[in-house]
């Protein structure tokens, strides 16, 4: 089951965070061998996707999620949603995060 995280990102700004993907004791998975996936969407449904960039940090078990600002430029100010999956070597995709992404609007272009 994916944990649930909402993020704030910022219109016009570069956006980055940190995920931490543990095993139930606390412990670092080793994501060397795997790849990720994230995307956000205006509902479940919709046809129109935003891929975030997703970097593994391999044995550390850090997932980044980035943007850039001209991306995020782009995208209107409001309420999505969003997920991030992994997948194994061996081709087992997991779901390690979902929530509600906010675009809030900026005023300098």
């Amino acid at each position: 089951m994916a944990t649930k995280a909402n993020l704030t990102i910022d219109q016009g700004a570069s956006y980055s965070t940190n995920i931490d993907i543990l095993d139930e004791y606390g412990i670092a998975i080793d994501l060397t061998n795997y790849t990720g996936a994230a995307q956000m969407r205006k509902h479940y449904t919709s046809s129109n996707a935003i891929n975030f960039s997703v970097d593994l940090g391999g044995a550390d078990g850090t997932v980044t999620l980035s943007l850039t600002a001209n991306a995020i430029a782009n995208i209107a100010a409001g309420r999505y949603v969003y997920d991030v999956e992994l997948t194994s070597d061996t081709g087992a995709v997991s779901r390690v995060l979902e929530g509600i992404v906010t675009v809030t609007p900026n005023v300098t272009r």
